[in-house]
């Protein structure tokens, strides 16, 4: 059943993208990094290397050289590249450390529709493997590895993938390689990427992995509902995250918390952890906030809130499987509204998607202590559908004052999962029907001060500078 008005949606938006009212709602729970109140010493134009913004000149050369141009400044107090108003064409393009690329409001950068402009990376080896087939995989639009210091931000400004051709290609199986992500930084800290648009990306839209103290905020991703795998937020195998005040809607997961893939991610052992998630709307085809399939590296410390979700499959989502290993452990997701969502809770412990045929099918991952709390409901088709693994229960799996308006018969499936609940409508399935109140609070998850990210992220990053 469709909601009985978009004026809703209109209104929530608006809200979200005004920034005097969330500033002023939020401004003691925000994630701002501590900026140093200098402005960057050195700033260009991309008109200064002979960049054209017309939407059909190519000016992956004028990208190139601007950076390699700046990068004489890095210790110098850093440098800004300026984009100002147009369509600027271009191929894949490298970041330098101590740079803020600055987009102006009717400035867009758009990926060119040419893969040879893209060119061939090595896998990750928290992967193996390209993530759609073997081998390498397109670099992403917009890239660093082993930076410091870099903020991605502007007046708006737009970052459009062109994605149509990618999305085909896939769809007729016609890649050579994984497809490209718009943003991906590797082995990096310090990252800002704030106040931007980000349009029809290839892939997954942003993609930190192998990186510490990272924010995201006040950005826009858009892709239609039919791209495949355009997941918005992709924190990878990192730490130290904070995703707020956005507004997502894709064709996957808006923001999908990974950390590597079977034997591969075990190997590598990099978890991600200490992500915060607040003030995110959005819809998808899949998951609002989920965790997986890749998560054989571990994750820990996830904790989100003020979560609108809307038009969807699912609320709430972790995926693994038999052969992944890892574990996710130590999430926290409260005050959370669904309208008009197919499945409000989903624990898939039945993924069987692998990179290859040598993973270990008794590397059997550890689910426990997920917290879910004070979530709201209209129009659901489905409140769970929880599924663990045989042999290897989901346990400390913790529910409480959940109210769900559901239309199916049998409201919750739940099998191979231990745990507690209070206050649920409908009620909880028998492996969960256990009150969690008095006996079993130390089972549940419940940070003590689940906003102690803001403090300690501001330690961390007095790093970077501000534009």
């Amino acid at each position: 059943m469709k909601r009985p008005s978009a004026l809703v949606d209109v209104f929530l938006v608006l809200a979200l993208f005004s920034c005097n009212s969330w500033t002023t709602r939020s401004s003691s729970e925000s994630c701002n990094p501590n900026y140093v109140e200098d402005i960057r010493p050195h700033s260009v134009s991309i008109t200064e290397f002979g960049a054209v913004g017309d939407g059909i000149t190519l000016n992956t050369k004028a990208f190139q050289n601007a950076i390699f141009y700046l990068n004489s400044f890095a210790d110098k107090g850093g440098a800004k590249l300026f984009v100002p108003a147009g369509q600027w064409l271009t191929g894949s393009f490298d970041l330098i450390s101590h740079l803020t690329l600055w987009l102006d409001k009717d400035a867009v950068i758009l990926g060119s529709t040419n893969s040879d402009d893209w060119p061939i990376v090595d896998s990750l080896p928290s992967y193996g493997r390209g993530r759609e087939l073997p081998g390498g995989r397109h670099k992403s639009l917009i890239y660093g590895n082993n930076l410091t210091d870099v903020i991605i931000t502007g007046n708006n400004g737009t970052i459009d993938g062109q994605g149509s051709i990618w999305w085909s290609r896939f769809r007729n199986k016609t890649l050579d390689y994984t497809r490209p992500h718009l943003v991906e930084l590797m082995n990096s800290s310090g990252i800002l990427i704030s106040n931007l648009t980000f349009l029809n990306s290839p892939f997954w839209n942003i993609h930190p992995v192998y990186c510490s103290h990272v924010t995201v905020q006040n950005v826009t991703i858009h892709a239609p509902s039919s791209s495949p795998n355009t997941d918005g937020i992709n924190p990878d195998s990192s730490d130290d995250i904070c995703i707020e005040d956005c507004y997502i809607s894709t064709g996957d997961d808006l923001v999908a918390i990974k950390s590597g893939w079977d034997e591969y991610g075990i190997s590598f052992g990099r978890p991600s952890t200490n992500i915060l998630i607040r003030r995110l709307v959005g819809k998808t085809t899949s998951a609002g906030i989920a965790i997986g399939s890749e998560m054989s590296g571990g994750v820990s410390d996830v904790f989100a809130e003020d979560i609108y979700i809307f038009d969807s499959h699912t609320g709430i989502g972790i995926k693994t499987a038999r052969g992944r290993g890892g574990y996710v452990r130590n999430v926290y997701i409260s005050k959370m509204t669904l309208d008009n969502v197919d499945i409000a809770i989903r624990l898939n412990g039945l993924y069987k998607e692998h990179p290859d045929d040598d993973y270990n099918p008794d590397a059997l991952p550890v689910i426990e202590k997920i917290t879910i709390k004070d979530v709201i409901g209209e129009n659901i088709k489905r409140a769970g559908l929880i599924q663990g693994i045989k042999g290897d229960n989901f346990v400390n799996i913790c529910l409480s004052n959940i109210t769900l308006s559901v239309s199916s018969k049998t409201p919750w499936n739940c099998s191979n999962v231990e745990g507690y609940s209070d206050l649920l409508s409908p009620e909880a399935c028998d492996p969960l029907e256990e009150s969690i109140f008095p006996e079993h609070v130390s089972d549940c998850y419940n940070p003590e001060n689940p906003l102690r990210s803001s403090s300690t992220r501001n330690q961390g990053a007095s790093w970077l500078l501000s534009w």
